[in-house]
This record gives C-alpha cells, structure tokens and sequence, in this order.
C-alpha cells in the first residue's frame, strides 16, 4: 500500500508569477499546483490587474498575494522577503513574464531598437535568473524553478520576431542554472507550450493562423490547453521528476518534431 505517493506536492510552497485573467499559462499551472496539495504565493502585475487576479488567488487559497512588476526596483525582493518571513522556505517557482515593446515586437529583428531589445532580455530574461538567485537559499531541500518558452527560439516562426532571439537566451540560461544549481536539488525547466489564446499571445500578428496551423500540422491534431500546460508542469514540480532538469519541455500534440 502506497501512503506518501509520489505524484503530490502537499507539504510544498511555490511561487506563480505572469497570471493575468483565467487564460492565462500560469492560471493553468497554479491550479495543477494546488490540485497537487501546494501552498501558494500569486502575484499581479499591478493595480489595474488586481482585480482580474485576486479573485484567482482566492480559488486557489493563496496565502500570498502581492504586487510584481519586473520593472520596478525593489517588487521582486519584496515578493522573496515575504515568502522567507511567512514560510521559511520554497519549493519552486513558475516564472511567466515576458515584454517587448509593440514596435520592436512588429517590426523585423534587424530592425529593433536597442532599447526594444534590452527591454524585451530584462523583463523575458533576466528577471527569472533574478528569481533563481533569490530562490537558491530558500530552496534548502532542492526544488524546482520553471519559465515559459516559445518554439520560435528554436526555428524562424512568421511574426514571432525579436522574441526569438528572447526566449533562445531564456533557454540556454536554463541549461546553465541547471547545471550550476542541481548539485543543491535544485532543478530548471523551460516549458514550451503550443500556441495559446492568451492574453500575451494578442500581442503576435496573424495569430490565429497560427493556431489554426499548429492543430493540422500537429501529430495529435489537438490545440493545446492552459490545463495541459499546467498538469505537465505541475508533475515536473513533484518527486516523481526529481532527476530530470535542464530540459525544453514541449506541450504542442508533437508540433515541434515536423517539418
């Protein structure tokens, strides 16, 4: 008789940062979470967002909701100060935030801004190396740290464009945390879900042909799901992956292995 099953997170503490309304990756992956047992922190982006999240938050029982925008000194560390004084400690993290500029999103690489593309590294980028710095002493027994990624990192995807060469830098900065923080049990992800209707996802020209492209081509002829994303993740975050890290998970029906 099995009484500790693996396949749980009852016990653990994990951050989710990026929900913005109930379509939203992250809303999929919190809610993976708590069915798993999970204690939760939520953050919002910022008062125009509180309403859309909070209501969130309370369906998942978070204890922690606060503020979190990237781009405002002093709101990440404020996140990590309360998570340390209210539960000591964090078991992972999911990290869903990424920005460029309208301009030098719509427009070709070669001819984004230099404040365009600095922006885009920061907020896409950099702030998760951040996240993984302030998680690595909260992380006392191991735990697990995931970002969100695209399959335009890998190959030139039509309107995609400076978030290309984005999340290629988000996912070799996976690889090396992997391997710099594994020796402490500390594993990293990047999740690459199919195209997704999200409010992100808005911001990416003709993208319902996109989606309509993904689901012919895909092997399992399925349009990904905010739940599947979320289910897969949420099992990454559990004992029963306790050796797997440092990988590219995609979640698109096999989208990614045709030509």
């Amino acid at each position: 008789m099995i009484t500790n099953p693996i396949i749980s997170l009852q016990g653990r503490h994990g951050l989710v940062t990026g929900i913005a309304n109930d379509s939203s990756i992250a809303w999929g992956c919190a809610k993976a979470f708590r069915a798993l047992g999970a204690d939760l922190a939520v953050t919002y982006l910022n008062e125009k967002a509180r309403p859309h999240v909070e209501p969130l938050a309370r369906e998942l029982d978070a204890a922690i909701l606060m503020p979190l925008d990237v781009r405002v000194d002093g709101q990440v560390e404020a996140v990590f100060d309360r998570m340390a004084a209210e539960w000591g400690q964090l078991d992972f993290l999911l990290h869903s935030i990424a920005f460029a500029p309208k301009d030098d999103l719509h427009g070709r690489v070669v001819d984004c801004s230099k404040e365009g593309f600095l922006a885009a590294m920061d907020v896409s980028c950099w702030s998760f190396i951040r996240m993984a710095k302030l998680a690595e002493p909260m992380m006392k027994n191991g735990g697990s740290l995931f970002c969100m990624t695209y399959y335009g990192s890998q190959m030139v995807v039509e309107n995609y464009n400076l978030m290309g060469p984005v999340k290629a830098a988000l996912e070799a900065s996976t690889r090396y945390l992997a391997a710099e923080l594994g020796p402490k049990g500390i594993r990293v992800h990047a999740i690459s879900p199919g195209p997704l209707k999200t409010r992100a996802a808005s911001g990416i020209a003709e993208f319902d042909e996109l989606l309509d492209k993904a689901q012919e081509k895909a092997p399992m002829r399925s349009r990904v799901s905010i739940e599947d994303v979320g289910r897969a993740t949420a099992y990454l975050a559990t004992d029963a992956a306790r050796l797997i890290t440092g990988e590219t998970l995609y979640i698109d029906g096999g989208y990614h292995i045709i030509d």
